[in-house]
């Protein structure tokens, strides 16, 4: 089987994970007991867990000069992630997330760096990589006008487009229009609606969504699985996994790179979110969001 071809879109962080009991107080200094230096980054998680799904992978981004940035390109490449359209930005420090990681939970905060030195531009630059993906997934951690331009070109050379609108915030029209799949998080889902997306406001608030362009809306509802509605309106439910969790940081990211890969391969969304759900169960199972993917095997020998 010919491996599905994912360009992904977005950012590359390096991921300050610092373990804690609880999470601090304002104005309280406390001490943790572990730190970790794991690559990371929306777009360079979402990139290595398809790799590791077996899709054919180009990283489309930036990192500084700097040491992290270095060792940011190098773990993809050792993930077979191509790297050819990794900008080093010379203006800018690679992009850091600060993570605390308390009882299997978490609570970030970004740093964007270089992130934010990718422009329509550099999309451009890519037109050919871009032409020839099968998806096209895209995230909120690089500006907002160059994932609208991603998403027009992409569409322009008639390519399918993911979006995980995280982190959250409003988003134009225009994007909007050019989305075939937008994954939100119910926080991220009320945020663009304007809307309650709990209990029985969901529905209203996932048509709401669809209605503003995106022909697909897919939900993600943490423990509770995810929910999907179809461009003719029927919201399906797909239920989650119990699992011993971990570390949630990569869970989003591997739900993403789940849907891409089985949706390049032709599978119906049904079909998509359900493996997607089996991805993103195994993955916070494991520390860290990049070293948590799991592989294809992993995924297909998995029975919840």
């Amino acid at each position: 089987m010919k491996a599905p071809k994912i360009v992904v879109i977005g950012s590359l962080n390096m991921d300050i994970v610092i373990e804690a009991d609880r999470y601090p107080q304002q104005g309280e200094t406390m001490l943790g007991h572990g730190i970790r230096f794991l690559p990371g980054g929306k777009g360079a998680n979402q990139a290595v867990a398809a790799a590791r799904l077996g899709a054919a992978v180009t990283m489309v981004g930036a990192v500084g000069t700097d040491g992290f940035g270095q060792e940011l390109v190098k773990a993809l490449q050792t993930e077979n992630v191509g790297t050819d359209a990794v900008r080093v930005a010379e203006q800018a420090a690679t992009g850091v997330a600060s993570i605390y990681v308390c009882q299997g939970d978490n609570s970030i905060v970004v740093l964007p760096g270089a992130n934010h030195t990718l422009l329509p531009a550099d999309i451009d630059a890519c037109r050919e990589v871009i032409a020839t993906a099968d998806i096209v997934l895209l995230q909120m951690e690089i500006p907002v006008d160059t994932v609208a331009h991603a998403a027009r070109l992409a569409k322009a050379c008639g390519r399918t487009v993911v979006l995980n609108p995280a982190p959250a915030q409003k988003l134009p029209d225009e994007l909007l229009r050019n989305v075939d799949y937008i994954t939100p998080n119910r926080t991220e889902l009320a945020l663009l609606t304007g809307r309650s997306a709990e209990g029985g406001e969901l529905e209203a608030a996932m048509r709401e969504l669809a209605g503003m362009g995106a022909r697909h809306v897919i939900t993600t509802l943490g423990a509770e699985g995810s929910a999907f509605m179809t461009q003719e309106g029927t919201l399906t439910h797909v239920p989650g996994y119990v699992m011993e969790v971990v570390d949630t940081t990569g869970a989003g990211d591997s739900f993403n790179a789940g849907l891409a890969y089985s949706l390049a391969l032709g599978q119906s969304l049904e079909e998509a979110v359900s493996f997607a759900a089996k991805v993103s169960a195994l993955a916070v199972t494991r520390f860290g969001a990049q070293p948590g993917m799991p592989t294809l095997q992993e995924v297909l020998d998995f029975n919840g």
